[in-house]
């Protein structure tokens, strides 16, 4: 396999694509601004062809001097590739029909006619100084034959490379290989893959192995109907299976994190590289085996996406794991105690409840008849929405001592965190994780928040559940601190939030 692989990101034009998915200008200068930081060097920056909101936010993408070369997609047509120099892209993703599908049925033309075009659209470009991608649409359904000529003339005409677009996911990972194989016989090759059969990374692998040295990838997979091949997806597998570097692996899990803040678009828990369950460990004997050798049961360290592993406790746990997140929050019990409280936390899994870390915290001050109080409680909430800005006002005892503070927000839960944050002065946390659940139906649904707070290098995991979806945050992030928080004593040596 070629060690020079790079890569393509289209998130910003074809996972834009996926349905429901709108990015802002400034989400898509942000999510622009950490793919140059990962090292992707191709970003397909948009359509220039849509419109003139479009046209500004790629010019917002091409006014941040970035490392990576900028392009524009482009229709068939001269106009798209004014209007792609009109946004100064440094180049253009030009595509043709290929298929006889696409070029007679959807474009109304013949196979003379696409070559006669692509010809003068190359030429056109190049003599305008972009950089050109010839795609290939429909590719995986095109003639080979056909595909072939189309390359040629491509690459005659001045193109810098011919991408093969699998751009329905039809194509077998052995079609990949075989047509890839024949294109790279006339120039550089690209590869662009869906996962509509869920083959969207083998068909990129196949296609690298063939000779393609540039992958078109989304982050986190979206686009139309199945999704892209997920560019973090393709940067690690490179990585950890053939020793191919593309990207700053470091950077992915950020980057998996931005984008699905941005596109409203979930990862599923079990998704590779970025799902949450990717370095979570329940069972007793994983556990123990992790504890024991933390490379037992992964196939690579988290560290090396940008994340930390995680020991979750449920129905499987044993008595390792739970010995070792209780040493996490300094508590450590008796032989006897610990086998309690790990059967106590089964029976709260068995129960279908996630164990948290105030879960297990209060199971064990319940075994061990420990007496604590607490560091931090809620003693009052008030939030107004409205027509104006979203205002929260609280009320906390925070060591004996009570605070009051407000605070605005872009809504009722920013602007309680806010006020938190206020309250507690110069105490810095972090919240990691923040997710909401309905558990029950209706309008007046209970909703579920389940957060992880981080406070210097340690966390904690926190459930609460409410009517009102900010209390229920509020009094989560709250519970968090109350055991994450030194008493005052100990306040002067709390570590700085990064």
């Amino acid at each position: 396999m070629d060690d020079d692989v790079q890569l393509l990101d289209t998130t910003l034009r074809d996972g834009e694509q996926a349905p429901g998915v709108s990015l802002s200008p400034e989400q898509k200068a942000e999510i622009a601004r950490h793919l140059d930081r990962a090292g992707v060097s191709v970003i397909e920056a948009g359509s220039a062809c849509t419109g003139p909101g479009e046209q500004r936010t790629i010019d917002r993408v091409t006014d941040l001097d970035l490392d990576a070369v900028v392009t524009s997609f482009a229709r068939g047509v001269r106009h798209d590739v004014d209007l792609a120099l009109d946004v100064d892209v440094d180049g253009v993703n030009l595509v043709v029909p290929a298929s006889d599908r696409h070029v007679e049925e959807k474009v109304g033309t013949t196979k003379a006619g696409v070559l006669e075009t692509t010809v003068d659209l190359v030429e056109y470009a190049t003599d305008h100084d972009l950089w050109v991608e010839v795609i290939g649409e429909d590719g995986s359904r095109a003639d080979l034959d056909f595909l072939e000529d189309l390359m040629v003339a491509s690459m005659d005409a001045g193109a810098d490379r011919f991408a093969f677009a699998d751009t329905v996911g039809h194509a077998s990972p052995d079609y990949a290989f075989e047509a890839v194989s024949r294109l790279v016989e006339h120039g550089p090759v690209s590869t662009h893959t869906h996962d509509d059969l869920g083959l969207a990374v083998t068909n990129a692998l196949a296609s690298i192995a063939a000779g393609a040295d540039l992958v078109h990838a989304t982050v986190n997979g979206i686009g139309e109907r199945a999704g892209n091949v997920a560019l973090e997806e393709v940067a690690i597998a490179l990585w950890h299976a053939y020793d191919v570097e593309t990207v700053d692996t470091e950077q992915l899990y950020r980057l998996s994190s931005l984008v699905a803040d941005a596109t409203g678009v979930v990862l599923p828990p079990n998704k590779a590289v970025s799902g949450d369950n990717a370095f979570a460990h329940e069972s007793g004997i994983h556990t123990d085996g992790t504890l024991k050798d933390e490379r037992m049961y992964e196939p690579y360290p988290p560290e090396a996406v940008g994340r930390e592993r995680r020991l979750v406790l449920g129905k499987h746990a044993g008595r390792a794991g739970v010995k070792a997140a209780l040493a996490e929050h300094d508590v450590t019990v008796t032989d006897e105690d610990l086998a309690t409280v790990v059967s106590r936390v089964k029976e709260m899994g068995e129960r279908g409840r996630r164990v948290t870390d105030t879960d297990l915290l209060a199971i064990t001050e319940d075994v061990t008849g420990r007496d604590r109080e607490r560091n931090v409680e809620l003693l009052d909430l008030t939030t107004a929405s409205g027509n104006g800005t979203p205002a929260a006002s609280v009320r906390l005892r925070v060591n004996d001592v009570e605070q009051v503070a407000s605070g605005t927000g872009s809504g009722p839960v920013d602007a309680a965190m806010k006020a938190v944050r206020e309250a507690l002065g110069s105490v810095e946390f972090r919240l990691d994780e923040y997710h909401v659940d309905a558990i029950t139906g209706g309008t007046d649904a209970v909703v579920t928040v389940d957060v992880t707070l981080r406070v210097g290098d340690r966390t904690a995991s926190v459930t609460a559940s409410d009517v009102d979806i900010t209390r229920a945050s509020v009094e989560a992030i709250v519970d968090g601190l109350d055991r994450l928080l030194p008493t005052e004593g100990d306040r002067n040596e709390l570590p700085a939030d990064d």
